[in-house]
């Protein structure tokens, strides 16, 4: 039997101190107590625990099993890293990188009530749908004023370029925005972009100092082609419209990620709050929804889900990901083990 040294007795003092001197107490409060068992130089006693373990840091799990999070410096940069990581675009400064739609909910006030769940400030409305011209009927912007949220008028349902650019003019004459999602469809059945209609329209829009947020498709190409019209950035589909198959071709969204130098968000497909995360995860700079939400069985607890998704998907972005590995890689050193019964033990 080997001899029990100093940091077997550290090793054995905090179980003793967690398991029996403090029950009901999670190992933070053992922590608090080792100056007392070990003198105040417990950290340089002891330097291969004390660099790992560091009482004002406060992050052991409780008992609950929850993280907790203390006033040392990891709560207070976490905080303040989220704060730094908004996203702006050109001049326009967004509060939150989820953007919703706000077709197919039962009511204008089921959408303003998913809208505030979700915690966007940029929300999509298709100028057919803003009541411009029938000023006695319900109007969606008197739930959503465009003084609290950043109205993108859409040019949903058009399929000529003359079309999209009437309704994008309309929608600027009507005081709404200069910014506008243009899009041109190609195909009523899948709703896919007509990408030669979308790029025309794009370079017309700029020249008259829209600010266009073209739909488009998964291709690197025209992802290029509508930077150089002058799109502050592009918004591929991940899946049809509507679909919420998620993101069908990852690859092409980190090759147009590659190709182009201006904000790459996902537009369409998004089903669930994982795929969101996932295209966050990707690096995207945002995600833009509607149907999603709109067609979940609870929209509001679901816009909170997508909310919470975009969060964990940049934060994971930021973090960096570990490498992915084929054999195991054990997560806890070997270094300090007590010994085993046939080496000799202590206990």
């Amino acid at each position: 039997m080997r001899s029990v040294g100093e940091e077997d007795v550290f090793h054995i003092g905090v179980f003793i101190l967690i398991q029996i001197e403090l029950p009901g107490h999670h190992h933070n409060d053992a922590l608090q107590s080792l100056p007392k068992v070990f003198g105040k130089d417990w950290p340089c006693r002891f330097p291969r625990y004390g660099c790992k373990i560091n009482p004002r840091m406060n992050v052991f799990p409780s008992r609950s099993g929850r993280r907790e999070r203390g006033n040392g410096p990891m709560g207070s940069s976490v905080t303040k890293i989220e704060s730094e990581d908004s996203l702006r675009i050109g001049e326009i400064q967004f509060n939150s990188r989820l953007w919703v739609g706000t077709g197919k909910y039962k009511s204008f006030e089921e959408t303003r009530e998913a809208i505030l769940a979700s915690g966007a400030d940029v929300v999509t409305v298709a100028v057919r749908r803003v009541n411009i011209l029938s000023k006695d009927e319900p109007n969606l912007l008197d739930f959503l004023p465009p003084d609290k949220f950043k109205i993108l008028p859409n040019t949903a349902g058009c399929y000529t370029v003359e079309e999209a650019l009437r309704y994008a003019r309309l929608a600027r004459a009507s005081g709404i925005s200069d910014m506008v999602k243009l899009e041109v469809i190609g195909d009523p059945r899948t709703l896919f972009p007509d990408v030669v209609g979308l790029v025309e329209a794009a370079r017309i829009l700029v020249k008259e100092g829209f600010v266009v947020f073209p739909y488009t498709s998964d291709d690197p190409i025209i992802a290029k082609r509508l930077e150089d019209a002058g799109c502050p950035a592009v918004m591929p589909l991940a899946a049809p419209i509507g679909s919420g198959l998620g993101i069908r071709n990852p690859y092409n969204i980190r090759i147009i990620q590659e190709t182009v130098g201006v904000p790459v968000i996902v537009d369409a497909g998004v089903g669930t709050a994982s795929d969101a995360a996932i295209a966050m995860e990707m690096g995207c700079a945002g995600v833009l929804m509607n149907t999603a939400i709109a067609e979940a069985k609870d929209p509001i607890r679901m816009a909170r889900a997508m909310r919470l998704g975009v969060e964990a998907g940049r934060a994971a972005f930021l973090a960096g990901r570990m490498p992915r590995k084929l054999y195991a890689n054990a997560s806890s050193p070997l270094d300090g083990m007590l010994s085993s019964p046939d080496q000799g033990s202590i206990l």
